[in-house]
């Protein structure tokens, strides 16, 4: 049965994992990044209209200095990000469903504050929005571990959450020298394919941005990815 490796950081690497063995999938998690908090000063709120948030480390792993903004509403990126600003106290005005861009595109005039991590993505403002950038955490890339890059030997899908995971993975997987025309990548938007680079037999893009979507793609994927390559 094709393995499908999940490198996502935890603690969604388990959620994933769980999820894929829910559906049959052969699914082994190999996080390949450690996540830690940021040194950050939270600035005073009261210029903004809300905060925009693209991640639920945001509010895992923000700190003491999330209680200086705890009276901002919050724009979340999707439903788990919005389940951790609640859990963290704060109330959620929106929740987006294709990424943060969607989400500022439509935002009202007036000025935002982002908490994000040490790497995110680029935002087009649309006139009257401005938006400041806070950071608050970082991820950190390991190195792929023996067993996986064992397990790379063979055909496999690998699920990629983020430009950062893709182009992590291709870097480290490039650097072990892992055949590419065997691997088959399931990337939740179409900027993750990208940053991934070229030379996989499949690379294919979820139709919405979820983990569940994500994992539908494997199941498809996995009756592709063939030691046949390309």
């Amino acid at each position: 049965m094709i393995p499908v490796i999940v490198i996502r950081p935890e603690p969604g690497n388990a959620a994933t994992v769980a999820a894929a063995h829910a559906l049959g999938l052969n699914a082994l998690g190999f996080p390949l990044f450690d996540m830690a908090p940021a040194a950050w000063v939270a600035p005073d709120p009261a210029p903004y209209r809300a905060l925009l948030a693209g991640s639920a480390n945001v509010f895992r792993l923000g700190g003491a200095g999330l209680a200086h903004l705890a009276g901002l509403p919050v724009h979340a990126v999707g439903a788990v990000t919005a389940q951790a600003a609640r859990d963290a106290g704060f109330a959620v005005d929106a929740i987006g469903e294709g990424g943060l861009q969607p989400m500022v595109s439509a935002l009202q005039p007036g000025r935002y504050l982002r908490l994000a991590g040490e790497k995110r993505v680029p935002l087009a403002m649309p006139e009257g929005v401005m938006v400041d950038d806070v950071v608050v955490y970082a991820a950190a890339g390991l190195p792929i571990p023996q067993v996986l890059s064992d397990l790379l030997l063979q055909p496999a899908v690998v699920l990629l959450h983020s430009g950062e995971a893709a182009a992590h993975f291709a870097a480290e997987s490039g650097r072990l020298g892992v055949r590419h025309d065997q691997i088959g990548l399931a990337c939740l938007a179409p900027r993750i394919g990208a940053m991934a680079g070229e030379g996989w037999q499949h690379i294919e893009i979820a139709e919405t941005r979820s983990d569940q979507a994500v994992l539908a793609l494997a199941v498809q994927m996995c009756e592709k990815v063939s030691l046949r390559g390309h």
